[in-house]
């Protein structure tokens, strides 16, 4: 999903929202933050996302794949599995929220480090994996370190560590930037 093919997407949402008097927040993850608040990457294949409140969230982004003939699955709630334990403080997209009308968060760049540098999915066919936004991540918050990662990882996931096998392909990109 091209990023005006999401805000499109999002507006018909806000649109649908505020039709129902519905007061809906969207804190958005993965591929989509990357698109919508770093620009670093042209397309997402969906937007994992949670909802408030979700059951009313959830009804019209049916409708709005219906309306739109897109995926049904074009906005989900999978991404819930692997949310922090931490509270952590979110990133509102301002710009966004005025074009959709729908209240927009995104997490830190940390976070979204400590996210992907424990999923590390490398890419397979078409598939990108992590690579590219873990690059990205690693320039744009200047990290110089596979124990800088292992820092951010602590601060949200502290029961977690970086893989063994990860580490020679984090450190590879963090040669490389």
């Amino acid at each position: 999903m091209k990023k005006e093919s999401l805000l499109s997407a999002l507006r018909l949402l806000g649109q649908l929202a505020q039709a129902e008097g519905i007061k809906l927040e969207i804190s958005i993850y993965g591929g989509a933050a990357f698109l919508l608040a770093f620009d670093s990457r042209d397309a997402t294949k969906d937007v994992d996302t949670i909802l408030k409140p979700k059951e009313e969230g959830e009804r019209l982004v049916v409708q709005v794949a219906r309306e739109l003939d897109i995926p049904a699955d074009w906005l989900n709630s999978d991404v819930e599995q692997f949310i922090s334990p931490k509270r952590e403080a979110k990133r509102r997209l301002a710009a966004i929220e005025d074009q959709t009308g729908l209240i927009v968060h995104v997490p830190t760049g940390r976070y979204l480090l400590a996210m992907k540098a424990l999923a590390c999915r490398r890419p397979i066919g078409e598939y990108k994996g992590d690579i590219e936004d873990l690059g990205f991540l690693i320039r744009k918050l200047g990290i110089k370190s596979v124990s800088e990662i292992q820092d951010a990882v602590d601060g949200f996931y502290p029961d977690d560590i970086i893989r063994p096998r990860d580490e020679a392909l984090l450190q590879s990109l963090i040669d490389s930037k």
